[in-house]
């Protein structure tokens, strides 16, 4: 895990959870450079005692992680009191092609499918966390 708080808290925090170095590593950057404060995560044991522990405003969660998908990761979420307002966001190299209802149905709020527009993703990730927080 690692983390940034160079901003303010009124900036957002974001838990990047994804194993692949270069996709985690593009959101982080692209984020921060923006001024979104981020956490780290590489799998699913470890994005859920995260979560837990540092209440981000969103969270943007692979769905093929090595220890627990992605679908694993959300209910587990889900289930819990304290993590079960979080939106959470797919962001995944699988195809989804607008079909996401089933994503939906196991608790996603939205997908971010990758190669992702570096242009519009800090922008995109500020309105799931303005969502969260009106």
């Amino acid at each position: 895990m690692s983390s940034s708080t160079p901003y303010g808290g009124d900036q957002p925090l974001v838990l990047v959870v994804d194993d692949d170095d270069k996709s985690l590593k593009l959101a982080r950057d692209l984020l921060r450079a923006d001024g979104i404060r981020t956490i780290e995560a590489t799998g699913g044991t470890e994005a859920v005692g995260l979560a837990a522990q540092t209440l981000p405003d969103v969270i943007l969660l692979d769905l093929q992680l090595p220890d627990m998908d992605g679908i694993q990761v959300v209910r587990e979420l889900k289930a819990r009191d304290s993590t079960s307002r979080i939106p959470v966001v797919a962001l995944t190299a699988t195809r989804i092609g607008g079909d996401d209802d089933w994503l939906r149905a196991a608790g996603f709020t939205a997908c971010i499918e990758k190669p992702f527009d570096t242009r519009d993703f800090p922008g995109r990730v500020r309105g799931y966390a303005a969502r969260a927080n009106p």
